[in-house]
This record gives C-alpha cells, sequence and structure tokens, in this order.
C-alpha cells in the first residue's frame, strides 16, 4: 500500500497518525486501503483539532499494528521516547481433547471456516488441510460463489459424497455458505424462513438422529455501522430460529458469528468500541442468545484463555502480530454440554483471513 500520492510525502509521525486514524476500519470487513483517495485529504481533515477541545497526546491504547504510539513532544519539549513494540503473544493450540469429562471418545468431528472467497482459497491448498483434518462434516462460510461456477475439486470431492451450497439470489461474489457432508443428513433446509435475510444464502441447517447442525456467516455491521439496525433484526430472528429447533432435539451452530463476546476475544477491546463486531448492541445480541440456554463451547472449556483469535486483518502485518478477534464459534444447546470433548482454534492454518475452527463430540 502506498501512503504517498505524487508532490505529497507524508513524515513517520504523519503515516503513524493516519494508520491510528484508518484503525476503526481495520475490522472485520476491512480488507483493503486501495481504494483511499487522497492520503493528504485524509490527513489534513483527521489531523485538525476538534473546536474547544485539546489534542490528546497521551494514554493511548496499542495501534492495530501491536506498537505503542509515539509519545509527542510537549511545548517545552518534554516528551518522553516512544516505547518499544510490545512482545508478540500467539496461541498456542493444546492437543486435541478426544473425550468427554465421562471419559467417553469423540465420536463427531465438525470443522468451520470461513474462506474469504473459496475459489481463492483453494488455489492456497485449503482442501488439503480439510484432507488433514477429516472432520466428519467440513462448514464454509463466505464462499464468494454462485453453486455453477464451484471448482470441481470440490464440487466433486469424493470424501464428502454430499454437499450443500447456500448462495446469494443476486449478488455474485458475496457471502455464501456450504455444508459438506460424509454421512446424508435427515433433512436440509436454507435460510431460516424470512425473506430479508434469506436471499443473502447465510444459513444451511442440517437434521441428524440427535442433534441439529446450523452453519451460518452472519452479517456484519459494515463499515460505519450502516447494517447495524439490520443486524439487530437479523440477530431477534436468528434467535427466534433457533430456539424453534431447539425445542425439537439439541442443535450445534457454527461459524463466522461476525462478534467478539468479551473484551478477551479481541486484541485492542478499548480501541474497538463502535467497530463491527464489537459493538454494545452486537455483543448484547450474542449474550441474550447464549442465554436462551447455549453455550459458546470454547470459553466453556477455556473460559479465561486468551490471544486466542481466527480472524486477523490483511492489512499491518496484524496476523504475525496476533492482532486478531475471535468472530468463529462453535455454540451449542446445554443438553449436549455432558457430550463436549473439545473445541479447537487451528489459528496456524493458513488460507484466509480467518482460521479455521474444530469441535469434538461424543454423540
Amino acid at each position: 500500500m502506498r501512503l504517498v500520492t505524487p508532490g505529497f510525502s507524508l513524515t513517520q509521525e504523519a503515516r503513524r497518525f493516519l494508520l491510528t486514524e484508518l484503525r476503526d476500519v481495520a475490522g472485520p470487513l476491512f480488507s483493503t486501503l486501495r481504494s483511499l483517495v487522497s492520503p493528504r485529504l485524509i490527513y489534513t481533515a483527521l489531523k485538525m483539532p476538534k473546536r474547544g477541545k485539546k489534542e490528546e497526546v497521551s494514554g493511548a491504547e496499542p495501534q492495530e499494528d501491536g506498537n505503542e504510539p509515539e509519545v509527542k513532544k510537549g511545548k517545552k519539549g518534554a516528551g518522553k521516547a516512544a516505547k518499544e513494540p510490545e512482545p508478540v503473544v500467539l496461541y498456542e493450540d493444546a492437543p486435541d481433547n478426544l473425550t468427554s469429562d465421562d471419559g467417553k471418545k469423540y465420536t463427531l468431528k465438525i470443522s468451520s471456516w470461513n474462506v474469504d472467497g473459496i475459489r481463492a482459497w483453494i488455489k492456497k491448498q485449503g482442501l488439503n488441510w480439510v484432507r488433514e483434518e477429516d472432520p466428519h462434516i467440513m462448514c464454509l462460510q463466505e464462499i464468494k460463489c454462485a453453486e455453477k461456477l464451484l471448482p470441481p475439486e470440490i464440487k466433486d470431492m469424493p470424501e464428502y459424497p454430499h454437499k450443500y451450497w447456500a448462495c446469494p439470489d443476486e449478488k455474485e461474489g458475496y457471502s455464501g455458505v456450504a455444508m459438506l457432508c460424509k454421512d446424508k443428513p435427515l433433512n436440509v433446509t436454507y435460510g431460516i424462513g424470512i425473506e430479508e435475510h434469506d436471499k443473502e444464502g447465510r444459513v444451511i441447517t442440517a437434521e441428524f438422529d440427535s442433534f441439529f447442525l446450523i452453519a451460518a456467516y452472519v452479517p456484519n455491521s459494515s463499515r460505519g455501522l450502516v447494517r447495524l439496525d439490520y443486524r439487530q433484526r437479523w440477530d431477534v430472528d436468528f434467535r427466534a430460529y433457533l430456539k424453534g429447533l431447539d425445542s425439537k432435539k439439541p442443535l450445534i451452530l457454527c461459524g463466522d458469528l461476525n462478534v467478539a463476546h468479551q473484551e478477551i476475544d479481541l486484541k485492542n477491546p478499548k480501541t474497538n468500541k463502535k467497530t463491527p463486531g464489537f459493538t454494545p448492541q452486537e455483543r448484547q445480541g450474542f449474550g441474550e442468545l447464549l442465554a436462551e440456554g447455549y453455550l459458546d463451547s470454547f470459553r466453556e472449556l477455556y473460559p479465561d484463555k486468551p490471544s486466542a483469535y481466527t480472524f486477523w486483518t490483511y492489512m499491518m502485518n496484524a496476523r504475525a502480530k496476533n492482532v486478531g478477534w475471535r468472530l468463529d464459534y462453535f455454540v451449542l444447546s446445554k443438553a449436549l454440554r455432558p457430550a463436549l470433548c473439545d473445541s479447537k482454534v487451528r489459528s496456524k492454518i493458513m488460507g484466509s483471513d480467518h482460521c479455521p475452527i474444530t469441535l469434538l463430540m461424543a454423540i
């Protein structure tokens, strides 16, 4: 990315300031800054102090690149030297726990991955990991591909003879989810029965003997929170849909749920409170879902485990520095808690701006 335009250059301080101010748009939907018109105009507008307020130059949070901002000199030139970058803390996925609390060995393995474009993901050898992980069911989100355009490598994949696709009605290259199964489900449905939501290809539900599996790609509130109202309607309607299923048999919900529920679930919570995926409204919506009788399987097993993220922006070397968010989940009906063996974050697996997650159940 180039932060200068012809005839205009930014100092290191200006570059740092610009990246700081652009932090809010480095959330879950922001993948490129190439569309910026003029860094000169952006920098000038952002640098201008608000009327009646002094510019704040201290107490700033670590930025999305993981570095502390430089402390500016005051009027008397008494500024302190910039702090050293904070150490990178990577997440170490412990060995898989293959048994439930009562000693039963797992019989079901489900993996989920937001692939950020299935065609590009296949070129990045994503299917190799699927074969190595070898889940009974593989759920994919944000496939960004109409069913008729799916690459033969996955459409004809023999390991998963039962494949299901939900794609947007109108937008090619947007949203979309998939479910690949080794065993045929009893029944498969698409969407949640509300046209406003179902036209975007976000939900597949498969019924099995003892549970429902819902693969979902929850809508993002978008830059500037322009879809926050829609997201809140989705949360209410989706919660009602899940409750209806749960009244028949317990369920497993997996996918990119586009929310970091607690401050432990992202690197920089204090500077992202107005960022899509961490607004009070979205966090409250997820909390209300759990209150209906569901468990966040990862936090059920690892309530205090930090640095376990599943999404990293492509910007500012965020993944190498583990400046990320936990947006991908396995949510279970409480009735399934005794069958829970492990809930894994495969943070070292590349191929997307998300990493895969895996659930092990003795069910």
